[in-house]
Order: C-alpha cells, then sequence, then structure tokens
C-alpha cells in the first residue's frame, strides 16, 4: 500500500471536506431531528461512489464499501447538542466560519467532522484501488447525545450488522483512542408526608431526607475504585425535584439524579448496590434505581433502554490497536500518542455491551464538545480521511488473523 499516494489523495479533498462538513454544520440537527442531516449525508455518500447506501428505521444512515468476507465499521454520531446561550457564541453556530486552519459551528468537533473524514476516506479507497477482502461500513448514527449507544444496540440486534471491529470518530486530539469509562444515570427518591408549612411538625419532610443522603453521595465519591489507565470512578448529583401542595407545605416527595461514571470494574449493579448500603439510604427507606429511555427516533421509532453504558477498554497491543498504530506511524512518520476519551462515546454498546473491539480515532478536540464558538481543525479532518483509506486494507493483510477467537461472530 503507497501510504504517501493516500496523504496526498485526502490533502487534495480537503476543500470537498470542508465544504460537505460545512453544509452538515449549516442543518440543525439535535438528538430526534436529524432527518435532513441524515439526508445530506446520504446524497453525498451517493455523489462519491459508496456501493450501497441505506437509513434504517431509526434513522441512521448507512453507506457500503467493498463485499469482502472481513466487515469492519466506522462511526460517527451526527447529532448535536443545543446551542445554549447564544451570547456566548462569537458567531452563529449554524452559519458558522472558517479560515485557513479552523472550521467553526455545532457540531464542527463533537462530531460530524468525523463523518466529513469518513465519506472522503470511502472516496479515496475507490479512487486508489483499495479495496480487498472487507466490506466497510460507514455510519452515522442517530440519538447519541441523548442515549449513547443506544443506535449501536439497534444497529446490531434488528440492522443485524456485527462488525469485527468498529473505528469510532469522536475527536481525539490528534491522539489514538483505546477506552472510556462507563456510565449511568441513577435516581434516588425519598418520600414524606405534606401538611401545612404553618406547623410542619404534622408532616414528614421529603427534602429533610434527602439531606443526609446527598453528604453520604458526596463522601462515597471520593472512595470509588481507581484504574491505572481509565482513572477513577466518579458520582455527583446533577439535579433536584420535589413535590408539594403549595410553597406553603411540607414537601411529600424528593428525587435526586446521579452522574456516576464507572471505571473498569464497575459494574450496574454494583454502583446501585454502594448506594443502598448507605445508612441514610436505609434509614430515609429510599428508592434506588436507574433512569429508562424511550423518546422517540426522528423516525417515530421507540427503542427503550436503561441508562446503562458500561466501560470499554481494548488491551495495548491488540490487533486492532497494532492496525490503527502502524497506519498512523506510516502515514505520518511518526509513533503516535495513545490515550482514552474523558466522555462516553458510542462504544459503550459496540464494546461495552457486545465485547465488539472499538478503537478511536477523529478529527476535533474534546474541550470543543458542548462548547460555545466549537471549531474543529481542517489539517484533522485530512489527517483522519487519510487514516480511515488506509485502515481496512491494512488490517485484512497484516491484522486480521491475529484476532483473538473470541472476537468473531460475538452476537
Amino acid at each position: 500500500m503507497e501510504f504517501a499516494k493516500i496523504v496526498e489523495q485526502a490533502k487534495k479533498y480537503q476543500p470537498e471536506m470542508t465544504r460537505f462538513l460545512r453544509d452538515m454544520l449549516a442543518i440543525p440537527s439535535e438528538s430526534c431531528q436529524e432527518e435532513k442531516v441524515v439526508l445530506r449525508i446520504k446524497q453525498e455518500m451517493e455523489k462519491v461512489g459508496f456501493d450501497e447506501v441505506k437509513i434504517d428505521p431509526m434513522g441512521n444512515v448507512l453507506g457500503r464499501i467493498g463485499h469482502g468476507p472481513h466487515v469492519i465499521a466506522m462511526d460517527a454520531h451526527i447529532d448535536t447538542v443545543g446551542v445554549g446561550n447564544m451570547a456566548n457564541w462569537e458567531f452563529d453556530p449554524y452559519k458558522g466560519f472558517e479560515d485557513d486552519e479552523v472550521i467553526g459551528g455545532r457540531g464542527a468537533s463533537d462530531q460530524e467532522g468525523g463523518m466529513a473524514s469518513m465519506v472522503y476516506a470511502g472516496k479515496i479507497i475507490k479512487d486508489l484501488g483499495l479495496e480487498g477482502e472487507y466490506t466497510l461500513w460507514v455510519v452515522g448514527s442517530v440519538q447519541e447525545e441523548d442515549c449513547d449507544g443506544l443506535c449501536w444496540q439497534y444497529i446490531i440486534n434488528e440492522d443485524k450488522l456485527v462488525p469485527e471491529f468498529v473505528v469510532i470518530t469522536e475527536p481525539t486530539d490528534g491522539k489514538i483512542y483505546r477506552g472510556q469509562r462507563g456510565r449511568m444515570e441513577i435516581q434516588v427518591k425519598t418520600q414524606g408526608v405534606s401538611c401545612h408549612g404553618s406547623a410542619p411538625e404534622r408532616g414528614d419532610n421529603a427534602i429533610y431526607k434527602m439531606a443526609p443522603i446527598l453528604e453520604e453521595l458526596r463522601a462515597l465519591h471520593e472512595n470509588l475504585l481507581d484504574h491505572p489507565f481509565l482513572g477513577k470512578g466518579t458520582l455527583t448529583v446533577s439535579e433536584i425535584f420535589h413535590t408539594s401542595p403549595s410553597r406553603c407545605a411540607v414537601a411529600d416527595s424528593c428525587w435526586i439524579s446521579i452522574d456516576r461514571r464507572l471505571t473498569a470494574g464497575e459494574t450496574w449493579e454494583y454502583a446501585i448496590q454502594q448506594i443502598k448500603n448507605l445508612p441514610s439510604v436505609k434509614a430515609a427507606k429510599a428508592e434506588v434505581t436507574m433512569y429508562q429511555y424511550d423518546r422517540p427516533a426522528y423516525t417515530g421509532l421507540v427503542y427503550p433502554t436503561e441508562c446503562y453504558f458500561p466501560t470499554w477498554l481494548i488491551e495495548d497491543g491488540h490487533p486492532v490497536c497494532g492496525t490503527l498504530e502502524e497506519a498512523y506511524a506510516e502515514l505520518f512518520k511518526k509513533k503516535p500518542e495513545v490515550d482514552k476519551w474523558t466522555f462516553s462515546t458510542n462504544g459503550v454498546s459496540i464494546m461495552g455491551r457486545y465485547g465488539i473491539p472499538c478503537i478511536g480515532f477523529g478529527p476535533g478536540h474534546e474541550d470543543q464538545a458542548h462548547a460555545p464558538n466549537e471549531k474543529t481543525w481542517k489539517k484533522e479532518l485530512v489527517d483522519c480521511a487519510a487514516m480511515y483509506a488506509a485502515i481496512p486494507l491494512l488490517y485484512v493483510k497484516k491484522y486480521a488473523d491475529k484476532m483473538p477467537k473470541n472476537t468473531q461472530n460475538l452476537v
């Protein structure tokens, strides 16, 4: 494989990638409202010569190149968060902007830039005859910002797409990422009895019952498990709610939301039980449950799941790591840095639930995600397009036969 030609071709397509990315950024596409951007992606895939392009019942767009026996997938979620307070933006998040180095707009790093690079990697594969004994599926997935991994639960279970591995194209700051902490969304609820606020002793205040629970949760955070690569598990109370007949009454229920980040070795059962074991939770007879997600996709499809997003980690030296590290070294003539994501990705389902190896390499930077004045870098779009074009053929020629047997036909 002539890696220099791949880089040269990727540089050639920088203007097209830039134009395509700006088109996507101009289309508001918050979770469950992605239809128009999905149609724009389908149009571009067809234009550059994908062998097949389809939209599944959930609304994910899937483009295929090749028809070989080794099935590989690359994923970009193409939904975005909202823009927040417009006063914090120096430019219109949908009109965006560009200069010689960067492109600005909501979704530039998180993560429609990855889609632009993937589509033009497909074009490079076609141009340079890099097809081989593989089938590559390029996936634009929906609802990730709302419920990460749900889209891939559907793709694996219902579309029956089970790749040998998946490249996740979330922003990686120019590095290769091989894991992330998992997460879960937990509710703790206390019950009370309302009465007139002028005589609170007649009731049972659910908010007061919650107070010691909050203190013990803060202490629990400090003592969670740590891991040498992924880091420490974390816990924070993110929301608090209550019910009461009026402002002049004792609260008769109170509940909080907990954002729990799970490091290696922590399961959802373990995390729930830790909270149930707190003395304050027992004393209050508080109910500890996991949130459920059942918001309809833009197609109207409802695919409910529990709000549990498992930790995943691919070991150093795995053939999939080797593939990306060699591709990077050959393309850019330097050794890559290998690290992990701080935030969560669709890998929580792909590898966390189903054991399909995941690896990350994507344009943009983590600190741009969900931030005002979000931007990405044109050079990184080019570098990622080159990587995505080189990975499939390098994998089937040098690494596919080294894959652990238990990673084949996992589902």
